[in-house]
């Protein structure tokens, strides 16, 4: 059986109820080894980037269609949060990172909104301190 077999066969009504695959971006922030997983497109990654330079949060950005040559990149330690605006591509990207063996990897909630909570004034200031 293939390993995206498998992958989608676990996706039943308990794993997506239970929304395993999840992550908020507080959660993911919070985590040790924590690293933003930015699969949107080099475009949209010059228009606004998201280095959270003074986050304890590694960003790295590998847009959708190139993960296949560079899932390498991904860390196998640590927690993955995946972002794109709406959810769509990280999903797709969770899928297929699932079906290379990454057990560590969620989608990040929210979108653009969430994400961008953490660049508020205070969050920042926090973050320096």
């Amino acid at each position: 059986m293939d390993s995206l077999d498998k992958v989608l066969q676990q996706m039943d009504l308990a794993f997506v109820g239970s929304a395993r695959h999840k992550i908020t971006v507080e959660q993911l922030f919070a985590a040790d080894d924590a690293v933003l997983l930015d699969v949107r497109s080099a475009e949209e990654v010059a228009t606004l980037p998201l280095p959270f330079a003074h986050h304890k949060l590694v960003s790295i950005n590998i847009p959708l269609h190139t993960l296949p040559e560079c899932c390498e990149q991904v860390p196998r330690a640590g927690v993955v949060g995946i972002f794109c605006p709406h959810s769509v591509r990280a999903a797709v990207a969770y899928t297929y990172l699932r079906s290379k063996g990454y057990d560590n990897v969620r989608v990040l909630e929210g979108g653009y909104a969430a994400i961008c909570d953490m660049a508020r004034p205070g969050v920042v200031l926090a973050q320096i301190k």
